[in-house]
Order: structure tokens, then C-alpha cells, then sequence
């Protein structure tokens, strides 16, 4: 069984087949968020801030950092983002303990985010086109971390289930030449809109188990990608991520400020005997009837954290340098 392991300073999430679904907080990224991206470019951090904490405390067991802003005094990201990803990192790390996962299409600021970070972050991402094998791997391998494969190469994203398995593969393969092994590749395989293409949730679903019984890899999505363009967007990604989970997809890059879908994932953890004695579903029960009562999700899941419900992680050690 793959088990990918990815740490804080303090602790150890372990993204696995047996394990919890991995929820990766989705929300500190400025794309299409243009308060945000124009508050980082003017070194203003409060946002992500307040996104950090929130999410942790409504259940992100791993935190997306991106740094993607195109500033209007500078539009080349290679030499503005590389900085800016180290800020935005310092300033999660001193509020939360949980891994982290840099994000950035610009190989500089992942280097940057990699020298920054503490512990043993997951990077995001690679692709299976060759300039961007031949920039990231080695950067996976010289910092000992796993990395998401996102199943799209040179020729762009293809409809075609079998061939995204096939860059997958040979995304699998390319690392193995940098000696770096399986359960260090985490593979997206590219999540279709629904309302775009009826056979998407279907597709994806076969891909997640050929993916775990066929190369052994853990599985993540942009958990919202399915329901993109359609209404009630949240009971539509509600049913994906448990379906998903049963295919044996182990992580998801999502909003976890919503209740909905957090109480899909721990309802699901539940029913694939992934919460040892239901004690995770309790809590998390718990907080719903705050909810229900009139308390926003954040606020709910907030508290109860601090009256340790639910509360969960393993204490880690340091990754040297």
C-alpha cells in the first residue's frame, strides 16, 4: 500500500489507501480572486491569514500555498513570485502547524517555496510535457518530496481516460529514473466537468482504481472541477468525493469551508473504516449541530477544535535540508 507522508515542523500527515481522506485546502491561491492577488501584491497578508487558520480549523489536514500573482508593476512572475512565495509561506507557518503543499507553475518560486518550508512539503506540481519533467524531478529528488502528476503532457489534456492513464505511467516511470519511487507520486488525473462531458464522473472513477491497482500511486483532484458551470455546485461535489473515495482516490484540493462536503468526507471515512470507533464523525457531529443552531461553519469547527473535538495529526520530525 502507497503511503505518501508529507510534514509540518510538528506533524505527519500520511496520505494513504488505509488512511483518512486527505483534505488540501484549496483557498490560499489569488487566481480569480483579484482582493486577493491585489493584497499580496501590496504586501498585504490578512487574507491569508485568516484562510489559513480557517481552514485548518474547519478540518485541512494540508494547506495549497500559491503564490500565482501577476503584478501590474511587474508582469514577470519569475522574478516576483520566487519572493512573494517565500513571504506568503512564512506567514502560514507562523499561524498553523499543518504541511504544506507549494504550488506554483514557475519552477524559481517552487525552489524557493522548497528552501523556505519547514518539514516535508508536497509539491504541486508535474506535468507530463518534457520541459517541465526535465525542471521539476529534480528538484523532487535534491529535496527528498513528493509531488502531485497532473495527467496532461505536450499535446494538452485529452478526453480520453486511457491516454491520461498513460501520462500518468510515464510520468510514474520518468521519476523512477530519478530514483524516486511510487508512493512519492501523487497523480491527478484530471477531473472533467460533468455538466461538460456525462461520462466524467464515470471516467474519473476507472482512472482512480487503475491508478491504484495498476501503478500503486495515491490520487488527488480539484475536487470542484466536477461540478463547474452547473447550479448547487456543492451537493454535486458533495456525492463526488465519497464516489471518489470508494474508487480509491486519497486526497482532494477543495474548499473545506463547507460544511457539505466536509460531512460527505468524514461520513465516507467512516463508512470505508478509515475513523477508528467513529470518534472523528462524532466530533465533527457535534459541530454540525452548532451549525444547525445558527453558529457559521468556521466559527462551529473552530470551537470545537479547541475543546478537542475531532482533533487529530501526529507529531513529526523535522526534514533536514
Amino acid at each position: 500500500m502507497a503511503r505518501t507522508v508529507v510534514e509540518s515542523r510538528t506533524r505527519t500527515v500520511t496520505i494513504g489507501f488505509d488512511e483518512p481522506f486527505c483534505v488540501i485546502g484549496e483557498r490560499i491561491n489569488p487566481t480569480g480572486r483579484k482582493k486577493l492577488a491585489a493584497e499580496l501584491e501590496a504586501g498585504d497578508f490578512s487574507t491569508v491569514e485568516k484562510d489559513a487558520l480557517e481552514q485548518v480549523a474547519c478540518g485541512a489536514m494540508v494547506l495549497d500555498i500559491n503564490a500565482g500573482v501577476v503584478y501590474n508593476s511587474n508582469p514577470d512572475p519569475n522574478q516576483t513570485e520566487p519572493p512573494l512565495m517565500r513571504q506568503v509561506l512564512r506567514t502560514v507557518m507562523a499561524l498553523v502547524d499543518v504541511p504544506l503543499c507549494i504550488d506554483s507553475s514557475v519552477p524559481a518560486a517552487l525552489e524557493a517555496g522548497l528552501e523556505e518550508v519547514e518539514g516535508r512539503p508536497l509539491l504541486n506540481s508535474v506535468t507530463g510535457e518534457e520541459e517541465r519533467l526535465e525542471a521539476i524531478l529534480p528538484l523532487v529528488k535534491k529535496y527528498d518530496v513528493p509531488v502531485v502528476a497532473i495527467s496532461n503532457d505536450d499535446t494538452g489534456i485529452s478526453e480520453d481516460p486511457d491516454v491520461r492513464f498513460a501520462v500518468a505511467k510515464k510520468i510514474v516511470e520518468r521519476a523512477a529514473d530519478h530514483g524516486i519511487r511510487p508512493h512519492d507520486i501523487v497523480v491527478d488525473p484530471l477531473v472533467m466537468p460533468v455538466g461538460a462531458m456525462a461520462s466524467a464522473g464515470r471516467q474519473v472513477f476507472t482512472l482512480v482504481r487503475r491508478l491504484r491497482d495498476e501503478l500503486g500511486v495515491n490520487t488527488t483532484c480539484g475536487a470542484s472541477n466536477i461540478s463547474f458551470g452547473l447550479p448547487n455546485r456543492h451537493g454535486i461535489n458533495a456525492a463526488f468525493l465519497p464516489m471518489a473515495i470508494g474508487a480509491g482516490m486519497t486526497s482532494a484540493i477543495m474548499n473545506p469551508v463547507r460544511l457539505v462536503e466536509m460531512e460527505a468526507i468524514r461520513a465516507a471515512n467512516l463508512l470505508m473504516d478509515h475513523d477508528p470507533n467513529g470518534g472523528r464523525w462524532i466530533g465533527f457531529s457535534r459541530v454540525a449541530e452548532a451549525v444547525n443552531a445558527g453558529a457559521s461553519f468556521p466559527d462551529a469547527a473552530r470551537a470545537a477544535a479547541d475543546a478537542g473535538a475531532g482533533r487529530g495529526g501526529r507529531r513529526g520530525r523535522r526534514r533536514s535540508a
